[in-house]
Formats: structure tokens, sequence, C-alpha cells
């Protein structure tokens, strides 16, 4: 009995020091490095730092079904990594009992260097964003007050929301910045096409490739702007309206009559692995979209400039241009970005 005892004696300080060490954990920043190649951040980062913590505690809440009403649809249901977190195969997007949207899953890549967020800019801060598909009745129909509860009631969360925050407090505006942290690192940028913009080993492209670059800069790059592929812009790229849904686009957040069926212009960074394709995943193909801007323009009071000049329609591609074009495309594929076990769900 007194051998048991004394082995307990030796035992307690051993078992507090491990609870102290936990209790004074030290969250660990995360090196984020802006690429030379890319612009400079929209989001404010230094408000709100990715940590170790931070970001396993905005990773949890990613891919928690819990945050929906049906306990099923969490935001990593919609957003696939392997497809650089689009709905791949999906028109549109599915919610909760199977609802459906009316647009196509937008990829989750950069967004700290984006400004607005949504195909129609209804966020305009990194940190709100998720709030739009959280409490949408489409999509994940979300109670913030429940998501709360469950929290609260999770050992889990209780242990990462200390650990995560200063304040440690399981609270709505601690869950948006976790989830801001997560998304600020999943950034894309070493596709064959950043490394040959870096001048680094793997860069360098084939000649279809180089000539298809050529035709992008010349073609396409007013919109798809910088090697972010997008300017960040709303246009009217003369897609025919759906009157089933007649999607207004920009126009249902500004009201705005010069915004009708203005649309998110989307980065085009993966975009191989992204299809469907357009606001409402119309294209299955990337040649089924040059198609559509070779020959499919209709013309609206809101038309994009660019789409109609010299009283022609469009942007004039060859077959041959096309090709190269599309061997160009394949280049943005960043399969280190696509396969980051960082990223992917538990």
């Amino acid at each position: 009995m007194l051998k048991i005892k004394h082995f307990l004696w030796l035992l307690l300080p051993l078992m507090w020091s491990c609870s102290n060490q936990e209790e004074e954990y030290v969250n660990i920043p995360l090196e984020f490095t802006v690429p030379s190649n890319f612009p400079a951040l929209a989001y404010n980062i230094a408000q709100n730092p990715p940590t170790e913590k931070g970001f396993e505690l905005g990773k949890k809440l990613f891919y928690d079904g819990r945050l929906a009403s049906d306990g099923v649809v969490s935001c990593g249901f919609c957003h696939i990594q392997a497809n650089a977190f689009t709905h791949h195969g999906h028109t549109v997007s599915h919610g909760v009992n199977d609802a459906q949207g009316t647009r196509n899953t937008p990829s989750i890549q950069n967004l700290a260097y984006q400004p607005i967020f949504m195909y129609d800019g209804a966020a305009d801060h990194l940190d709100l964003q998720p709030i739009v598909p959280l409490t949408s009745i489409i999509e994940m129909n979300g109670d913030l007050n429940a998501i709360l509860k469950m929290m609260k009631g999770d050992k889990e969360y209780k242990k990462l929301f200390g650990q995560a925050f200063n304040d440690g407090e399981i609270s709505t505006e601690n869950m948006l910045k976790a989830l801001s942290q997560f998304m600020v690192m999943v950034t894309s940028s070493n596709s064959k096409f950043d490394k040959y913009r870096r001048k680094e080993p793997g860069g360098t492209l084939t000649a279809d490739e180089l000539a298809g670059y050529d035709l992008f800069k010349s073609k396409c790059a007013s919109c798809h702007a910088t090697d972010l592929q997008t300017d960040n812009s709303f246009r009217n790229n003369g897609l025919a309206v759906n009157p089933m849904v007649n999607d207004v686009g920009r126009y249902k957040v500004t009201e705005l009559a010069s915004d009708y069926y203005k649309f998110k212009v989307p980065s085009l960074r993966n975009v191989e692995v992204s299809g469907p394709y357009m606001h409402d995943g119309r294209f299955g193909t990337l040649e089924g979209v040059l198609e559509h801007y070779a020959s499919g323009i209709e013309s609206s009071p809101t038309l994009d400039p660019i789409l109609k000049q010299n009283g022609k329609f469009g942007i004039q591609l060859t077959d041959t241009e096309k090709t190269k074009i599309i061997a160009f495309l394949k280049t943005l594929t960043d399969n280190q970005y696509l396969t980051d076990k960082r990223f992917a769900e538990y």
C-alpha cells in the first residue's frame, strides 16, 4: 500500500505538468509570404494573422457539417480540394436537403488578394463572406445561435478556441476569423506558369504554351489580369439569359441598371480541373467557353464593350488559336495546391 501511495505522489507532479503545459500553449504564427509574381494583399493580414491553432480551428469549421441545419452540408461539401475547391461536375451548387442553387460553386484560392466576393459581390470582406453560404436557406441553412451552442458543447472546439484566440471566446467573430485564417492560407502559387514567371526550375513552357500565353495576353488578359488571372471586376460577358432563372447578377446587390447581368470575373487558376464553367455552369469544357467568346456573344445594354468592337461581337479565334490558349490555361494547374495535405479533410 505504501508503495502505491509513493507511486501516486510521483505521478501527480507529472500529471500537473502536462496539464499546465496544455493550458500554457503558445500559439505559433504561420509563415505567409506573398509570391514575387503576385500583387499586394487585399486582406489586412496584420489584423488577423494566421496561426497554427487558428488555421486548425478554421479547417475544422470548414469541414464540419454540423454548421448546416441538416448536419451534413459543410463548406467542404461544395468546395472539393482536388477541383480547386469547386463542386466539380455539378452545374449549380447543392445544399441542405439537396436544394439546388442558381450558381456554380466558385473556386477558393488566393482569396486574401481579392477585395470582394461572390459572383454578385454580396460580401466585401473575407471575414464576412462565410455568413452568406452559412445562412442561405438553399446552401447550409445554418443558425448562428445553434452553431454557437453546438461549439460550446464540443470539447475539441472549446480547446481550439482557447488556444487560437487570446480571449478564448467561442463567438461568431472568432469563428469567422478562424475560417479566414484557413482561407488565407489556401493559396495557389506553384503552377508551371508561376515557375515560368519566377524563372524557377520546372517553368519551361512549350512552344504551344508560349504561343497560347501570347494569345491570352492579347485577347483575354484585359479581364483575366495579373498572375491571379482576374481583375476582380464585374462584367457582362454576353451569355444568353436563362429565362427560368433570370439571374441579374451584380444588379441584385447594387440595384443599378448599369449592373444588369454583370458577374465577377473569376480567376482562371486551376481552370483545367474546375469545370463546369460560367456563373451557372452552362459550359462543360474549355472548348465550349472559347466557342462562346468566338461566336456565342449576345448583345444587351450592359454587354462589356470589349466584346463589341468595330461593329463585331466576340473575340475572333481560329481553331488553332483556341488549342494554343487551352494549352496555356493548363499551365495554370497547381498540383501542389490540389494535393496539399494541410488543406485536406481529416
